[in-house]
């Protein structure tokens, strides 16, 4: 990918990548000692003399990753030169571990980029669980995910639960701490970290409902903890759940938490347009 600016002022060349174009203090200093940064097709250090006029230009060549492209479909939701937005499905990591170096999104977006002759790079802005399906939003550089990571990103998650709020909408607001290592599992706890969600009801249906929620914090399992401490828990959760959802939740058949992340609102970072991403899977 290359950033382009045509300068309509004087001033250091620093001055138009960190202004202008964005870019973060990090990224230029990586790339001032190659010739990514060019003016009027010359590499120049970022202390040039820019005059008004002067075409610059930045290439954002990503490294190879160390996981291998693999073959397979990927739901695209939306896709530009800067971003793209993927359904991923549950059971399925987001990227490469040491104990998996295969078979997550990340190995089946690298393939997809291989395919269509792109040479981008996975960046995660937003990351669910393993078993949380829905929209994943993708920056296909450094320089747009650091855009896009001090941006507002604004999601909600539609959720089917065991039983359900007596309230229509609601706020919970209930602290979230982590169990003792080695242990991944969070708890409710006066001494955790803050943690608020917003809920409404979409739909009430025979013993459970289909919530929309739209988490204001962002912690680990916060939506899956936060319904089953008001007592509603997502069916399908077998960390969090009941005894009670989870023997309906093996009646009806699921083997995974019904969470999806159903929307994601954002301001593109370089167009500047208001996107609204949904997708196409239901947690019901």
């Amino acid at each position: 990918m290359e950033l382009k600016h045509i300068a309509d002022r004087e001033g250091r060349l620093s001055s138009f990548l960190k202004g202008e174009l964005k870019m973060s203090t990090g990224l230029m200093n990586r790339l001032k000692w190659g010739d990514a940064i060019q003016v009027n097709g010359v590499p120049q250090h970022t202390d040039f003399a820019v005059r008004a006029g002067d075409v610059i230009t930045v290439r954002l060549d990503e490294p190879c990753p160390e996981y291998p492209a693999e073959p397979g479909e990927i739901t695209v939701l939306y896709e530009d030169d800067h971003i793209l937005a993927v359904d991923k499905p549950a059971g399925m990591l987001i990227h490469p571990s040491h104990s998996q170096n295969c078979g997550t999104l990340a190995n089946l977006v690298a393939g997809y980029y291989a395919r269509t002759g792109q040479k981008s790079a996975f960046h995660p802005v937003t990351r669910l669980d393993r078993d949380t399906f829905g929209v994943v939003l993708l920056a296909k550089n450094s320089h747009i995910h650091s855009l896009l990571q001090s941006a507002r990103v604004e999601k909600t998650y539609h959720a089917l639960v065991f039983g359900g709020p007596v309230e229509d909408s609601g706020v919970i607001d209930a602290p979230i701490a982590r169990r003792e290592k080695p242990s991944l599992l969070r708890f409710i706890s006066p001494e955790g970290k803050p943690s608020v969600t917003e809920f409404a009801v979409l739909e009430r249906l025979e013993g459970t409902c289909l919530l929309a929620l739209r988490p204001i914090t962002g912690r680990t399992h916060q939506l899956r903890l936060h319904c089953a401490h008001c007592g509603f828990p997502i069916l399908g959760d077998p960390q969090y759940g009941t005894k009670e959802s989870q023997h309906v939740s093996h009646q009806l058949g699921y083997s995974h938490q019904r969470l999806c992340a159903k929307t994601v609102v954002f301001i593109h970072p370089i167009t500047g347009e208001s996107l609204n991403i949904t997708s196409q899977m239901e947690a019901k």
